[in-house]
């Protein structure tokens, strides 16, 4: 697995930064050698915040935690990653086929249009490739990542869609065009 680590607001001395990697490399058990792992530590008032990123063959695993101490946050992340891998590698294994994602590079990009009246700010633009996926994935990915709504391509009709977690707990779907 690649280690990516991002300090922000904080210094980690190289003592505290291989500490904390050794914790986290005990997630290679589960992934491959081209497995992204983005780690972010900044701090915030009195607290470290932790947050940790894994990006496995197009699905996404996150967790974060703020504490007092580094290795304390590290450990609850941890925890919070391997309960989600655990939880979803039945799952994950049967729904993700290595053949639907070859032939697929879809992206999806937010426009950066001027818009004249000030109450509409844009503050932050994103681009995202849409995955092809079957809803029950899309709703899989949304969970691990702690996200409202999932855009991804339906494989069957190679459209568009949303799914987005309703305020009754239920999921909805939005096809378009």
């Amino acid at each position: 697995m690649t280690y990516n680590v991002l300090c922000k607001k904080i210094e980690l001395s190289d003592e505290r930064k291989e500490m904390m990697l050794k914790k986290i490399r005990k997630l290679d058990k589960f992934f491959d050698d081209s497995t992204d792992c983005r780690i972010v530590v900044s701090e915030q008032k009195e607290n470290i915040i932790v947050e940790i990123t894994i990006q496995y063959k197009g699905f996404f695993f996150r967790a974060e935690d703020r504490n007092r101490d580094l290795l304390d946050a590290v450990d609850e992340c941890m925890a919070n990653l391997d309960r989600q891998i655990r939880k979803n590698k039945t799952k994950l294994s049967k729904k993700m086929k290595e053949a639907s994602f070859e032939n697929f590079d879809l992206m999806i990009e937010n426009s950066e249009e001027n818009v004249e009246e000030e109450e509409f700010n844009i503050i932050k633009t994103k681009k995202l490739s849409a995955k092809p996926m079957m809803v029950e994935e899309a709703i899989l990915q949304m969970n691990m990542l702690g996200h409202d709504f999932f855009i991804f391509s339906n494989p069957e009709t190679m459209d568009t869609n949303i799914v987005y977690k309703r305020k009754d707990g239920n999921y909805g779907l939005i096809e378009a065009d």
